[in-house]
């Protein structure tokens, strides 16, 4: 549904690929041979709950779709950035790598998984002209984050909207993000005035872990 959108904004040769991150070898095939100097890996978060209560399974899964996943995907472009002499790796995460976030352990912990990750590469392959950087997202106004209020809620048999409001006046801007404020920044690390900045942890939180 993107597609038309892309190539009006003045991308001809935009084009989908689908691939489950779930299905490495399927992954590693359909991804193969692709020349682009531009990866964002922006996985979704597996379930909440605590950590002490999530079986070694749902680890072994999270770190498998998120850390796994990026590996190969920077490993079947790099010969193109390498080639092009830039390339560009954001990683869109959370502020959980900075400050874990209640009731989502198994999350907090691969998100710091990936950030290490990045920051590893980060050191890599700078002198190939390539940069990898994580952007922290805080709470951003997507469905995902209404279904984790909403959980919330129940939990504490609260009304959503509360809860929502709560959470809303903890940030020192007083409003969640929206998508495009996130986008923003990460189309800012992709783009060559960018070119001097590498291995950052950037909040994209609206004040929230300044305040903290």
């Amino acid at each position: 549904a993107l597609l038309p959108e892309l190539r009006q904004a003045g991308a001809p040769r935009a084009e989908a690929l689908v691939a489950d991150l779930d299905a490495r070898d399927d992954l590693t095939a359909k991804v193969h041979g692709l020349h682009a100097q531009i990866l964002i890996n922006n996985t979704g978060g597996p379930p909440g709950g605590r950590l002490l209560d999530a079986p070694p399974e749902a680890l072994a899964h999270a770190f498998g779709r998120n850390v796994l996943s990026a590996q190969i995907l920077v490993t079947a472009l790099l010969p193109a950035m390498e080639q092009a002499g830039y390339g560009r790796v954001v990683n869109v995460l959370s502020t959980s790598v900075r400050e874990p976030i209640d009731g989502l352990g198994v999350s907090n912990t691969i998100r710091g998984a990936v950030a290490n990750w990045g920051r590893t590469l980060a050191v890599e392959l700078a002198r190939d002209g390539i940069t990898v950087n994580n952007v922290l997202p805080g709470f951003t106004d997507t469905d995902r984050l209404r279904s984790l209020m909403e959980a919330r809620a129940a939990r504490e048999g609260r009304p959503a909207e509360a809860v929502i409001a709560d959470v809303a006046e903890s940030i020192p801007v007083g409003r969640f993000a929206r998508p495009e404020e996130v986008a923003g920044v990460v189309g800012f690390l992709c783009s060559p005035a960018a070119s001097y900045v590498n291995g950052v942890n950037l909040p994209v939180d609206g004040g929230r872990l300044a305040g903290q």
